[in-house]
């Protein structure tokens, strides 16, 4: 009997409810103290197209998505077509035999256990159609043993929005599918088990687009300005939600040009503004990011990637930005660019970049990817003391009172010059995009062009100071050190575990400030690593050869995946196996 220790998989078409059956099977599972990781994918379809949401459940924290399955509800026969190769020995099937004509008996033959269920009936009984989805869940938490009564609470919670009727009736359909399998079912050993571990839990189910968004709002974050683009749309939607309750303005802009000027206008007023979009967005604010470095405005971007060129695969996920973002716009002016990989990282990065943005008066890009933008991880709640605000040089009317004239890009010895919010009394000043003078007046001489780009670029003298560095977490002097950025630090991790398993001890270095680049701390882990092996999701290795660029060091191998998918463990587990045999 596996205890605890549960990979959930249901599959269908777009509008079957295949989201809303994930998201209350994964937050039924946190309540009971278990911790969960799911992987939604999804074609970019308006309607239709074959969607899945796979969870995987643990009684420890569990950091990555898993390749094989335990249990796939399957709502049509591509379900089973697409996915039953996934399915562990001993693993199941449910189904409805009156939609399913797929040869499901074969697969029984092979020892995969088939739990018939007439998921349609049972839904028109207590509703719609639709509601097989909400039939399947309790049909899968009464094949693990799992407590109804939480599951009912979570759908009470789900449908609060909706009027009691709808509550009632999905409540019934969950029970019906509970119902059915003790009923039907009862004598078959699925070897699988799911027990709460506590009575409560406090856990949150967040993305990591949720996870960025509630930490802009708890750094002060007033504007967020976007037009809609996966990944990066929940965002938007997720500061919509809470945009009266903390007094934020939620701005869905006419196009990309727009978002990035408005965000551009708000932080040069002194409001903390950020915006959201994707690489083909980010592309159309090239121009705009260029006017942040050159009129030193504060700026927070979130660019949440996937994989190009141009519409590419726009439901899909990627690391394929990196180098875009590192040299976006005409010219040289200091960028920070942070890559945070878990969900607890996109919430704390957010206070961050507000902060860096505005210390150094520059913009702060901040990457993330469909799959860490749209995965549900479970996490304690945030420590809000970590927070802190610091919003830079700020010349306020005291400040300016004893001087005799304001220079906003007075030549300065860190590069940062204090600068006043419009209205400020003593504070006139121009902001040009032209190259200019300390006062901001257009000034083309050679002196004045090279003294100003001079003093742009000093501010990355010491920003290194200001960023975290990168930490090797894991077996201390291993055989290999694997080395990555954003999200693939949790399949990196548990693919760790993996390789201590197989007799292969293994390290962790995950870069989360990508630009400035720490350089010392990288090159020190590099020189005294035995093997290094840089993991990522683009095609050209990004990430590896910005070591090399940086440091003056190769790793001795990178790992490379760019078909739209993230990493899983033990494709990387396999990928280290084959460098080390044929090192």
């Amino acid at each position: 009997m596996q205890k605890n220790s549960f990979r959930w998989k249901i599959g269908g078409l777009a509008g079957n409810g295949i989201k809303a059956a994930g998201d209350i099977f994964a937050k039924t599972c946190t309540r009971g103290g278990l911790h969960i990781f799911d992987y939604l994918e999804f074609p970019s379809l308006i309607r239709g197209g074959h969607n899945t949401y796979q969870i995987r459940v643990e009684d420890r924290d569990v950091f990555s998505h898993d390749d094989r399955i335990d249990l796939l509800v399957a709502l049509n026969d591509n379900a089973i077509r697409l996915h039953q190769n996934e399915l562990d020995p001993g693993g199941g099937i449910m189904y409805d035999p009156r939609v399913i004509t797929a040869d499901v008996e074969s697969l029984g033959a092979k020892g995969i256990k088939l739990f018939a269920i007439p998921l349609v009936e049972l839904a028109k009984k207590y509703g719609e159609i639709v509601m097989q989805n909400t039939v399947s869940v309790g049909a899968s938490f009464a094949l693990v043993k799992y407590p109804f009564e939480i599951l009912e609470r979570v759908i009470h919670d789900a449908f609060a929005g909706k009027n009691d009727e709808v509550v009632t009736s999905n409540v019934l359909a969950a029970k019906a599918g509970y119902d059915f399998i003790e009923k039907e079912f009862s004598s078959v050993d699925f070897s699988h088990l799911l027990e709460p571990i506590g009575s409560s839990s406090t856990q949150l189910v967040v993305t990591g687009n949720d996870a960025l968004a509630l930490g802009a709002i708890q750094a002060g974050c007033k504007l967020y300005v976007a037009y809609p683009m996966s990944p990066s749309s929940s965002i938007l939607h997720t500061m919509a939600q809470y945009g009266d309750q903390f007094g934020i303005v939620v701005k869905h802009a006419e196009d990309e040009l727009s978002v990035a000027n408005m965000a551009i206008g708000a932080n040069y007023a002194g409001v903390r503004a950020m915006l959201g979009t994707s690489g083909g967005g980010f592309a159309l604010m090239g121009e705009a990011v260029g006017l942040a470095g050159i009129t030193e405005t504060p700026l927070v971007m979130v660019g949440a990637q996937r994989p190009g060129p141009a519409t590419g695969l726009p439901t899909w996920t990627a690391q394929s930005d990196l180098r875009f973002v590192l040299h976006a716009a005409q010219g040289e002016f200091p960028r920070f660019v942070i890559a945070p990989g878990d969900m607890e990282e996109c919430f704390y990065t957010a206070s961050e970049a507000f902060n860096l943005a505005e210390k150094y008066q520059t913009p702060v890009i901040i990457l993330l990817d469909k799959y860490l933008s749209e995965g549900h991880k479970s996490v304690v709640p945030f420590d809000l003391s970590r927070v802190k605000i610091d919003r830079g040089q700020v010349a306020r009317e005291k400040d300016l009172s004893g001087l005799s004239e304001y220079r906003r890009y007075a030549v300065t010895e860190s590069g940062i010059s204090p600068r006043a919010f419009p209205g400020t009394k003593g504070g006139l000043h121009i902001a040009n995009s032209d190259e200019h003078d300390p006062y901001g007046y257009s000034e083309e001489s050679s002196e004045n062009s090279t003294e100003q780009m001079e003093k742009r670029l000093r501010k990355f003298d010491k920003a290194e100071v200001d960023i975290e560095q990168p930490k090797l977490t894991g077996t201390p002097n291993a055989d290999v050190t694997l080395v990555g950025w954003g999200s693939t630090k949790g399949p990196i991790r548990e693919a760790m575990q993996l390789l201590e398993g197989a007799g292969i001890t293994a390290n962790q270095l995950h870069i989360r400030f990508i630009n400035p680049f720490p350089s010392k701390t990288v090159a020190s882990v590099f020189r005294q690593a035995k093997k290094t092996v840089v993991i990522e999701n683009n095609a050209t290795g990004q990430l590896f050869g910005l070591i090399r660029e940086r440091i003056g060091l190769e790793a001795h191998a990178k790992v490379l995946k760019f078909d739209g998918r993230p990493f899983h463990p033990r494709e990387i587990k396999k990928s280290i196996e084959d460098i080390l045999t044929h090192a």
